[in-house]
């Protein structure tokens, strides 16, 4: 068998052999392309140029736009070209690149939206001593910490499963080079190392879902003991979006990621994909804004300051 090298190209199948109208599906993940980029790009200006919102959670919320429009990019570039062309070809040092980016930014997204919890926590169990526990030095510090440890995890990931031995066949059924995918394209005895992939990467994400799901118990019972309905009410809905976002994210992670490797369907995986990939990148912005009274607030000042100047 044909052993592939770094001048050898993999084939992206992503959605060839299935039946859809191209045209439609192209134009809709383009729209939805383009209102990441829209949405987010307008929150982080919000925040970036918004005193009200230089706080906590709006430097860790401009640190997640960040992480959307690079996730979402890492992505759909190469997909709009597998609907175009039926398939779409990438090097493999270009396939490895592209899992690179792709497992760094989404194991980032999940420590950032851990971070935002335990922000929220802290806000709302202990406001007193909020600004002395979430200083500017501890927000760079957490913001840094999110990066640094998407950064070691990704490459640790990618140099395993790059080891393989890749052969003949070199068509990946999805519509970016993911770990399970290429794993079963290697003619290299893997089970040591799905074993251990998977054994890692369920770590990070049960710890995150841990300190997130902590955070929120505490929260709950902080609230509950809330006197006024008013109090309870506003409380609530400061952490609601986050809420939303949450599961989102978690919810598709853990239907792709959490599943005996017998019950692989790269089908489902690519359908389910898009939801992480592409939908929760674009939600993002306007769960947090459409829900958010700072926000909406925000925006409408600026929008005075720029027709005032004008």
């Amino acid at each position: 068998m044909e052993k592939v090298n770094l001048t050898s190209d993999f084939i992206l199948l992503g959605f060839s052999d299935l039946q859809y109208n191209h045209a439609a599906f192209f134009s809709t993940i383009l729209v939805i392309y383009a209102l990441t980029w829209t949405a987010n790009l307008l929150l982080l200006s919000l925040i970036i140029l918004s005193a009200q919102l230089h706080t906590p959670m709006y430097f860790f919320l401009g640190n997640l736009s960040v992480v959307d429009i690079s996730f979402s990019t890492v992505t759909v570039p190469k997909l709009l070209s597998t609907i175009l062309h039926g398939e779409a070809s990438i090097s493999f040092l270009g396939c490895f690149l592209q899992m690179y980016f792709f497992v760094f930014l989404g194991v980032t997204e999940i420590f950032f939206l851990s971070v935002m919890a335990f922000d929220r926590y802290l806000a709302i169990c202990n406001p007193l001593r909020y600004k002395s526990f979430i200083n500017n030095t501890v927000m760079v510090m957490l913001a840094s910490s999110c990066w640094v440890i998407g950064t070691l995890h990704s490459v640790v990931h990618v140099y395993i499963v790059s080891q393989f031995t890749y052969c003949e066949d070199r068509l990946i059924p999805h519509f970016f080079c993911d770990e399970t995918p290429l794993i079963k394209l290697s003619c290299s005895s893997t089970s040591l190392v799905e074993l251990l992939i998977y054994t890692e990467g369920s770590i990070a994400i049960i710890i995150t879902f841990l300190l997130i799901l902590i955070s929120y118990v505490l929260i709950a019972r902080a609230i509950w003991k809330i006197r006024t309905s008013s109090s309870r009410s506003k409380a609530f809905s400061s952490c609601s979006s986050h809420l939303m976002v949450i599961s989102l994210f978690y919810c598709t992670i853990i239907f792709i990621y959490f599943r005996p490797p017998s019950n692989y369907s790269s089908q489902y995986d690519r359908i389910v994909s898009l939801a992480y990939t592409i939908i929760t990148p674009m939600l993002n912005p306007f769960i947090y804004s459409l829900r958010n009274q700072d926000v909406k607030q925000a925006l409408k000042k600026l929008i005075v300051q720029r027709s005032a100047l004008s």
